[in-house]
C-alpha cells in the first residue's frame, strides 16, 4: 500500500513539472503558392528564471527537404502572470516545389531539457497555367526608359538658371573691377645709405671698370665728377649737379680745408678740359685725381650708419572710399563664385542620381 502511494506521489510530481513548461506551435498560412512565404510561430510557456533555447537555422537552411528557412526573428518575451513567461520565436519559411510537406515537431530546450511541439503540415501549390492557350504567354519585357517627368527635373533646371545668373553677375562685377584703375597702396621700405658710403661704392665701381675705359678718358672723368657732385649735394646740401666747376669751388672755400679745395679745383678743371677740349690726361694724373676725391670724401664724411625708413602712402577720402568699394566688390565676387560652384556641383550630382534611377 505504501509503495502504491509513493508511486502515485512521484507521478503527480512529474505531471506537475511537465505542466510548468508548455510548447505551442502554429503556421500561417498553411497553404502557399510556390515562392511565397509562411510564418512558423513557436512559443514556450515556462516559469520565471528558466532559460529557453529555440532551434537555430541559417539562411536558406532546409527545415525539411523542400522547405527553406529564410529568416529567424528575435525572441519576444511576455509575462502571463503567476510567475509565468511566454517566449515566442518566429521562423519565415518558403518552398519552390508544390507538394504537402510534413513538418516535424520543433524541440525547445528549457534549462537543458527538450520539449517537443506538435506536428504541422505545409501545403505548397503551384501556379495554374492555361496550357490550352499557349499564345497568351509572353516573354519578359526588355528594359524600358522611364517617361520624362518634369517634376523631377524642374528643381534642377531652376537651380541651374540661378547658378548661371550668379556666374553672369560675377563676370559683370569682375569687368567693373578690372576697368577701374587699381589703387595700390604699398608700404615702401627705403634704405638710406650715408653719402660717403654711396660715393665710395661708386668709386670702387669706377676702379673695377677702369681697364675697360683705358682709352675713354671722357667717360672716366664724367663718372668721377658725377660721383663727387652727388656726394657734395648729399653731404653739404649744395646743388652741385647744376653748378659749374668754379661755382662749386667758390661754394666750398668757406667750409673746408683750402688744400683739399685746391685739389678738387685741379680735378674739376682737368675734367672740363677732357670733356670739352679733348685734353688727354696722363695715367698718373688720373690716379692722382681719384685719390684727391677719395681723400676729400674720407676727410669730410659724417659718422653715420645706414638707416631704414618705412614710407606709407597718404590716401585721400575719395581714394579710401574707392578702396573700400573695391574690397567689398572682391569679397562679393568671391562669395558669389563659391555659391555658383556649389550650385553647379549639386545640380550635376542630383542629375546623375535622377538618370541612374
Amino acid at each position: 500500500m505504501k509503495r502504491t502511494e509513493i508511486l502515485l506521489l512521484l507521478f503527480g510530481v512529474c505531471m506537475l513539472s511537465l505542466a510548468q513548461v508548455k510548447v505551442d506551435v502554429s503556421i500561417d498560412p498553411q497553404e502557399i503558392l510556390v515562392g511565397e512565404q509562411s510564418r512558423l510561430t513557436v512559443s514556450v510557456t515556462m516559469k520565471e528564471g528558466q532559460t529557453a533555447q529555440f532551434p537555430i537555422y541559417k539562411y536558406a537552411e532546409p527545415l525539411v527537404p523542400g522547405v527553406e528557412v529564410l529568416e529567424v526573428g528575435a525572441p519576444d518575451t511576455a509575462r502571463t502572470g503567476d510567475q509565468q513567461l511566454k517566449v515566442t520565436q518566429v521562423y519565415t519559411l518558403t518552398s519552390f516545389d508544390d507538394t504537402l510537406y510534413y513538418l516535424p515537431p520543433m524541440e525547445v530546450k528549457v534549462d537543458g531539457k527538450s520539449y517537443p511541439s506538435k506536428n504541422l503540415a505545409l501545403k505548397v501549390l503551384t501556379i495554374e497555367i492555361d496550357t490550352l492557350h499557349p499564345n497568351q504567354f509572353f516573354p519578359p519585357k526588355t528594359v524600358q526608359t522611364p517617361p520624362f517627368d518634369w517634376s523631377e527635373w524642374a528643381p534642377l533646371f531652376w537651380l541651374s538658371v540661378l547658378a548661371l545668373l550668379l556666374m553672369a553677375l560675377v563676370a559683370y562685377l569682375y569687368v567693373r573691377l578690372r576697368d577701374n584703375k587699381p589703387i595700390i597702396s604699398r608700404i615702401r621700405i627705403i634704405k638710406h645709405v650715408p653719402a660717403h658710403q654711396k660715393a665710395m661704392q661708386a668709386i670702387e665701381k669706377i676702379k673695377a671698370d677702369n681697364a675697360d675705359m683705358a682709352y675713354d678718358q671722357k667717360e672716366y672723368y664724367t663718372r668721377l665728377t658725377d660721383t663727387l657732385r652727388t656726394y657734395l649735394e648729399e653731404r653739404f646740401g649744395i646743388q652741385a649737379m647744376e653748378m659749374t666747376s668754379g661755382e662749386i669751388i667758390e661754394q666750398l672755400r668757406n667750409e673746408e680745408d683750402q688744400s683739399k679745395i685746391e685739389e678738387l679745383r685741379q680735378l674739376l678743371e682737368t675734367a672740363d678740359l677732357v670733356k670739352f677740349a679733348k685734353h688727354s690726361a696722363l695715367l698718373d694724373e688720373r690716379g692722382r685725381n681719384m685719390a684727391s676725391v677719395v681723400d676729400f670724401i674720407q676727410t669730410t664724411k659724417r659718422d653715420e650708419q645706414p638707416t631704414i625708413e618705412k614710407v606709407e602712402p597718404q590716401l585721400t577720402d575719395s581714394e579710401r572710399r574707392t578702396r573700400r568699394s573695391r574690397t567689398i566688390i572682391i569679397t562679393l565676387i568671391t562669395l558669389l563664385s563659391l555659391a555658383a560652384v556649389a550650385l553647379l556641383v549639386y545640380v550635376i550630382w542630383q542629375a546623375a542620381a535622377v538618370m541612374l534611377i
